[in-house]
């Protein structure tokens, strides 16, 4: 049997674990910018926070991720359950780049047009949401399209816990040593990387200031 039968024969369970793929992939990515941005934003406030806030993020890209879903599998309430502990560590691995393109996002902002809302009289407030944001947005998009790609490949990895997802035939082809099943769930996955970095790249393009 081909590779492209077996997509055919077998369309049904590839549609659904490519579903399972985005809502894993989609709901950490949200909570990631969350939790993300605000700290970015808290670090151009308070930069005596940067060292222990980038640190700890830095640390989390460190951890394997088989070896960060086994620290989270004994906790209580996201043990439970192994789609919490996925999107937990997928969240963790997608916090670095969110939270340092928005820091470098909002200072970089030329510092003429900051002082330029100032002498308006913007508070400090409406000089976050008026010009910096506005103005840091593109970069910061970056650093969600560096998140979702690097989790659409990371989610993968959630199989091997049960969570789901194309790594689902990544492992049971893996165990049968099977190349036909390895690549049904490594090609989707890398369809959708594309398609992620693809969407999130036009939107980049789109929102960053005209040179």
């Amino acid at each position: 049997m081909s590779l492209l039968e077996f997509f055919l024969r077998n369309r049904e369970g590839v549609l659904e674990l490519t579903l399972e793929h985005l809502w894993l992939v989609g709901v950490s990515i949200l909570l990631a910018v969350a939790i993300g941005l605000p700290l970015g934003i808290l670090l151009t406030r308070w930069p005596r926070a940067r060292r222990p806030v980038l640190g700890g993020a830095n640390i989390m890209q460190t951890i394997p991720s088989l070896a960060l879903f086994a620290f989270l599998l004994p906790l209580p309430w996201l043990g439970e359950r192994a789609d919490r502990i996925a999107i937990t560590a997928l969240t963790l691995y997608a916090l670095l780049p969110i939270i340092r393109n928005t820091y470098a996002g909002i200072t970089g902002v030329d510092p003429a047009v900051v002082e330029a809302g100032r002498g308006m009289g913007l508070t400090d407030r409406q000089l976050l949401f008026k010009v910096e944001l506005p103005l840091a947005l593109g970069v910061i998009i970056a650093g969600i399209r560096v998140a979702a790609v690097t989790s659409v490949g990371v989610a993968t990895i959630a199989a091997a816990i049960g969570a789901g997802g194309l790594g689902e035939y990544i492992f049971r082809g893996l165990a049968m040593v099977s190349n036909q099943l390895i690549l049904a769930g490594a090609i989707p996955a890398a369809l959708l990387a594309l398609l992620a970095d693809g969407t999130l790249g036009l939107i980049e393009r789109r929102l960053r200031p005209a040179q």
